[in-house]
């Protein structure tokens, strides 16, 4: 099923409308009980991730009819919903806060994220960083692309790869089972840099820019990864599965490793995971 730039627009009105309207009025303005454990203190929902998703949804009912919703708190509700992602036409995919922890201690680094997927395959990605109203987009096929909160746009490019002690990445080892946590935390000093946002929105988006090298995550739910891969390979580079395979929507879990281009990804995999 095609999708289109229109279309692409469309899904971005109805998650800036859901930023403005659920999302940043509760930033740093949670009611007491706002803000709940999921599996950990490291896997919160909030208020505003809920009504925001609930929002992004009731409008794409109307905007996609045809779609299929898949977003982060509703399968947290339905997990049945990831195993039709496979076989779905046209499914939106969406992360009303990528980045709750940082959004919850007040910290503006988050995202609002959403893919759109046909039969497994990534089509299209959004990444909105709704403190400074701006966007990364991407179509597949159509390129990456940057945009302002008054619409000027430029293109996106990954990174020139280089030397691995030259080079800058991110990272959520602390996601790692044992004993490959402890190995990867001690050869990321291979690297000239390695840093953690907690929001792999802010990750995608950093290097989707070119800003750093390359990203090495582990835990794989599609509305975390789908819409960044999706424009990190439109603005160039290439990504993978730990074991080799190539990424799509319906693999949750391992690792994966997006990079400038091949040779990078198996520098990377060679020297930091092992």
């Amino acid at each position: 099923m095609s999708f289109t730039r229109t279309d692409l627009d469309r899904l971005a009105a109805i998650m800036a409308e859901a930023a403005e309207t659920e999302i940043m009025p509760r930033f740093r303005s949670l009611e007491d009980g706002g803000i709940r454990e999921k599996t950990g203190a490291l896997d919160l929902v909030t208020d505003a991730d809920e009504q925001g998703e609930w929002l992004i949804r009731d409008l794409c009912a109307k905007a996609f009819p045809q779609a299929l919703f898949v977003g982060e708190e509703s399968v947290a509700r339905d997990k049945g919903l990831l195993a039709k992602l496979k076989d779905a036409d046209l499914a939106i995919i969406v992360d009303p806060i990528d980045g709750t922890s940082n959004f919850a201690w007040g910290l503006p680094l988050f995202g609002v994220m959403a893919a759109v997927v046909s039969k497994g395959e990534t089509v299209g990605g959004l990444i909105l960083d709704p403190v400074g109203r701006d966007w990364h987009k991407g179509l597949k096929g159509h390129g990456a692309w940057a945009e302002s909160a008054t619409g000027r746009t430029r293109e996106l490019r990954v990174a020139k790869p280089g030397p691995l002690a030259e080079m800058t990445g991110l990272s959520s080892w602390y996601l790692m089972p044992e004993p490959q946590r402890s190995k990867t935390v001690a050869n990321l000093a291979k690297s000239k840099a390695c840093f953690n946002y907690r929001c792999a929105a802010y990750e995608y988006r950093l290097i989707a820019e070119g800003l750093v090298h390359f990203t090495l995550h582990y835990k794989l739910m599609p509305w975390d990864h789908a819409a960044g891969v999706l424009i990190h390979s439109e603005a160039g580079g290439f990504s993978a599965l730990l074991d080799g395979s190539p990424y799509d929507a319906t693999k949750h879990e391992g690792g994966i490793i997006s990079a400038p281009d091949r040779e990078t990804y198996e520098l990377v995999k060679r020297e930091l995971v092992g």
